[in-house]
């Protein structure tokens, strides 16, 4: 079938994903900022109790609707239509309750949500958050989409390849399985979709499992077949759509139509790129079946997709109903929880058997790193070693060698694209070879120098080529990877010393350049890419290590739609979207070949057969340093190792509960009882998973974990330690007997000795038999003096709360409670939005307005917050904290819940700015709450008990008690903990 391809630029080449975390709604009553008409949203709301998939009994005459370890749904049994509408009364009830016309709903929840989405006023969604059998009601939040060697860099093809040896013949690889793609959609005419031959071996299985469909759409319809077995859309009202965009299944963007093939496109697919071959592409489960789900939709701009989270979660809702075994989500999401709406879909779809490849993201830096959450697998993205080398060749002779791929450029002048701009467009454009942007008379026959960054590197040679040029050098303005790309004119990435050096060349009258013809090397890999997304994650403080794993996300070739793709059905992608797919693949492999295994113990052979050396021998690097577990988690993916891990740490959806109840994240039973308060407490730091993560290590702490053999001889394993830097470990037994199919346990107690406070330090756990086996877990640890939770979120005009501390010396643990103290607000009025505000050199504007808060000494803390509830809805407020001009604290999320807290006393200017104004209100008012603890006890916080022994590294347990806030006031309070002279405390921070 030939299709048009529809005009629009796009850009082929590194998608970043955006890792915006969701923020909840403080739903209340609009305070009185800028009177404005409320305008309708799409809203998700949650109900108390279980979905479907989680579903294990409870409601009277309705038996448990929760799969069996290996099964899936059963859609035609009794109790799922009784469950099902059960919660269908739910629903009807919550929007009754609330006087909300259940016409506003746009979609219903059940499978792995129960809930609602419904287009709704905010103080329609507020009402709602008041009603009974309402967990939370947040906006639908909208997140933005940001492979020719790699099987066999992987060890996937050849005679001794995982597929030859695991499978007996590629034709067979990832038989049974269905992999669910949530993405762009799907361009179905690719070869890669093409369908499989005929008669296949695993049509019983699949015809067992598969209850999908193939939506054809209002335009551009798709088709599928015997290899895309399924295709759906979803649009709730979250994004708008463009005129360009199909309705229907089919990809615009070209994204989801990457990520598919990654995953499981067929093999041996010759790709075309500008119309040049450049070699044979697969995905890693070629024989496996796909599903599309569409939820991204284009941006005006071609820049990207948006997808809305109400849409994520129906497609997640649809997948499992659809019978997928694996998806793949290579969108943005949330860095500081894992109990946000998308988060809570994939909870409940790996309970119903479902393994969830995420991306880790694609902004660097600590603690950057989406998708925390233990059930999901977070991929991190690395080099692989097919490589292009290019050389340019100066007129003073000097020579840089590059990434590149192409032709060879004889001598030609050289030109910097700063100075070859067209008259009235804005030299920072033209440096970064905007298109459209380059001055014909200035470029025609010469190579062009190029800024990297901001847009598209294709579009900056593409833009060379529309002025006439010859050829490019593209330049790292600071450290970063380089990338041989397809590009428009021949082309050579240089880094950024070199870049320098060829731009000052440059500025010299005469300036002339030549490039060489590229050269195909194998390159030193994997390596870290420098765009990948790094821990610790926020969620948790550390105890949970994130990512899990690195695979190929660097230059990735693999099918595209060419819609928005120039034509091309193939191209080369990097980001972290690309080496999620991966894992989604070598999962679906997994999964073929052991239809049994559970997604953590799918996730846990990969994790502890990863590798951390390159195809040197040497560490994996980042940047040029040894890379560590916060940039690779437990290492580079082996995919031939995982199907024989010898054993693997599992875990249940209870101890995923646990785990999220010891971080302060809370769930709730239908009848509104907090899940946490009837489970038993546990630390963060014991979820059973295949690495190991203290964020706070007081004196030492022991951990538990339990292994299950998977394979049916009984073995013995003995335990190998690489003990963090500072620290001891001690592993309890010494050997540990694991019968076939069973489990054992274990501890490890962890001492710090030497280390240093609040600095991190990593080793490794393997517990290696005489039959081969090798499981490692990585360590990471933080020391601390005491280690208790910094800060607590909670609710209610009184209450109290267990809080625990741990001590790394033996004595008397002393503890005082400060506060409550309700906040004073500053009030400003801000004329429009500022959205470049300058963190180096503040200075107010329409958008900008500095408050300064003095915090005296002998204060126990102070904090600064702005609240939603305090604004028009729409408007995005952020924090900026400064002491002796000195930048210390930041808050800028998506909404205007803001908070920052600090502990020394000073004068501090915080700057509050306006980041975005809602549509259509020019000015309005900002509420800065400032709160400060005063140095003196005997307000309405108290704690008990005051004084108590502590043992070193043994948690002691406080209760904090407060009574006295008036509803709707916003109160903290602090709880300071000494052992001798070292000191902790805990901030409360109360919303009355």
């Amino acid at each position: 079938m030939s299709l048009p391809v529809r005009s629009g630029r796009k850009r082929p080449v590194l998608l970043a994903i955006a890792t915006t975390a969701v923020t909840l709604v403080a739903l209340a009553p609009p305070g009185s900022a800028a009177a404005a008409p409320e305008q309708a949203g799409i809203y998700i709301v949650q109900l108390a109790g279980a979905p479907i998939a989680g579903y294990t009994g409870g409601v009277a005459g309705i038996a448990a609707t929760k799969p069996t370890p290996g099964a899936k749904i059963d859609t035609k049994a009794w109790n799922f239509t009784a469950y099902r509408d059960h919660l269908r009364t739910k629903r009807a009830e919550a929007l009754k309750g609330a006087k909300v016309d259940a016409k506003k709903t746009v979609a219903t929840y059940d499978t792995t949500l129960n809930g609602f989405a419904a287009k709704i006023t905010p103080s329609e969604a507020a009402k709602l958050s008041r009603t009974a059998g309402v967990v939370k009601v947040v906006k639908s939040e909208v997140y933005s989409t940001k492979t020719i060697s790699t099987p066999a860099f992987l060890g996937l093809d050849g005679a001794t390849g995982t597929w030859k040896k695991q499978f007996g013949d590629v034709s067979h690889a990832g038989e049974g399985t269905v992999v669910g793609i949530i993405d762009t959609g799907i361009w179905p005419e690719n070869p890669s979709f093409a369908p499989l031959p005929e008669p296949r071996p695993d049509q019983d299985v699949i015809d067992a499992k598969w209850q999908g469909e193939c939506q054809y759409g209002d335009e551009q319809p798709v088709d599928c077949n015997n290899k895309l077995i399924g295709a759906r859309y979803f649009n709730l009202g979250s994004v708008d759509i463009i005129d360009e965009e199909f309705v229907s299944p089919r990809d615009f963007d070209g994204h989801g139509t990457h990520t598919a093939s990654t995953a499981a496109g067929n093999n041996d697919v010759a790709a075309v790129i500008n119309g040049v071959e450049v070699g044979k592409a697969s995905g890693m489960a070629p024989a496996a079946r796909l599903a599309a789900y569409k939820i991204c939709w284009e941006l005006p701009d071609f820049s990207t997709a948006n997808c809305g989270s109400a849409e994520t979660v129906a497609a997640v809702e649809a997948a499992v109903l659809d019978g997928v075994d694996v998806i793949n989500y290579s969108i943005g999401g949330p860095s500081g929880a894992t109990t946000d709406m998308v988060s809570s879909a994939f909870y409940y779809a790996a309970a119903a058997g479902v393994f969830v490849a995420t991306s880790a993201g694609n902004t660097p830096g600590a603690s950057t790193v989406a998708h925390v959450s233990p059930w999901t697998t977070t991929v991190a993205a690395s080099t692989h070693d097919r490589a292009s080398s290019k050389s340019v060749t100066l007129g003073n002779g000097a020579t840089y060698t590059g990434a590149g791929i192409g032709p060879a450029v004889p001598s030609a002048p050289l030109v910097d694209a700063a100075v070859a701009g067209k008259a009235g467009v804005d030299p920072a454009e033209a440096e970064l070879c905007f298109i459209d942007s380059l001055d014909p008379a200035k470029v025609t026959g010469k190579i062009v120098l190029c800024r990297r960054g901001v847009n598209a590197r294709t579009d900056k040679s593409f833009a060379v080529q529309q002025a006439g040029g010859v050829g490019m050098v593209m330049y790292n303005p600071a450290p970063n990877s380089l990338n041989a790309d397809f590009h428009y004119v021949p082309s050579v990435h240089v880094n950024h010393t070199d870049g320098a050096a060829i731009k000052a060349y440059a500025a010299t009258t005469g300036a002339t350049a030549s490039l060489a013809a590229a050269v195909k090397v194998t390159a030193q890999a994997p390596a870290m890419a420098s765009f990948s997304s790094q821990g610790p994650a926020v969620a948790g403080g550390g105890d949970l290590l994130k990512p899990d794993i690195t695979a190929p996300g660097v230059d990735v070739i693999a099918a595209v739609s060419p819609a928005g793709n120039l034509g091309n059905n193939f191209n080369a992608l990097s980001g972290t979207s690309m080496s999620s797919p991966h894992i989604a693949g070598i999962a679906a492999l997994l999964k073929s070949k052991n239809p049994t295994w559970s997604p953590m113990a799918i996730k846990s052979a990969i994790m502890t057969t990863a590798g951390q050396v390159d195809n040197t021998g040497a560490p994996i690097q980042r940047d040029g340093a040894a890379a560590n577990p916060f940039d690779f988690g437990s290492g580079h993916v082996r995919p031939g190792s995982a199907f024989d891990p010898g054993i693997v740490y599992d875990s249940t959806p209870l101890e995923w509960t646990q785990y999220s109840c010891s971080i302060d994240e809370h769930q709730y039973f239908e009848d509104g009882t907090d899940v946490c308060g009837v489970l038993p407490q546990s630390d963060p730091s014991d979820l059973n998973y295949a690495s190991i993560a203290v964020g706070d290590l007081a004196g030492k702490q022991t951990i538990t974990r339990t292994v299950t053999n998977t394979t049916n001889q009984a073995s013995v394993y003995f335990p190998r330690v690489e003990a963090p830097a500072g620290y001891t470990v001690k592993v309890t037994p010494s050997a540990l007997t694991v019968l076939p199919r069973k489990s054992a346990s274990f501890t490890v107690e962890i001492t710090r000795t030497t280390a240093a406070k609040g600095t991190w330090a990593f080793g490794s756990l393997t517990w290696s038999d005489l039959r081969g086996h090798s499981a490692r877990s990585p360590i990471a640890v933080r020391g601390a003096d005491l280690a208790a939770s910094n800060q607590v979120l909670l609710q209610g005009a009184s209450g109290s709360l267990p809080l625990s501390v741990r001590s790394a010396t033996a004595g008397t643990l002393t503890t005082k409670a400060y506060g409550l103290v309700e906040s004073t607000t500053h009030t400003q009025h801000m004329t429009g939005p500022e959205t470049g505000f300058n963190t180096g050199a503040p200075a107010e504007s329409p958008g900008a307005k500095k408050v300064t808060v003095t915090v005296p000494a002998g204060s126990k803390g102070a904090r600064f917050a702005t609240f939603d509830s305090d604004h028009v809805k729409a408007t995005d407020v952020d924090l900026f904290l400064y002491k002796d001009g000195a930048l210390v604290g930041t808050s800028a999320g998506g909404t205007s819940n803001e908070g920052i807290s600090v502990t020394e006393p000073g004068t501090y200017d915080v700057w509050v700015v306006a980041f975005a104004l809602p549509p259509g209100v020019p000015e309005v008012d900002t509420v800065l709450h400032s709160f400060v603890v005063p140095g003196t006890s005997g307000g309405s916080l108290s704690v008990t008990p005051t004084t108590q022994s502590v043992t070193p590294g043994k948690a002691a347990t406080v209760t904090a008690s407060w009574s006295g806030a008036v509803p709707g006031k916003h109160y903290v309070g602090v709880v300071e903990y000494a052992v001798g002279t070292v000191t902790d405390r805990t901030v409360l921070v109360i919303n009355a």
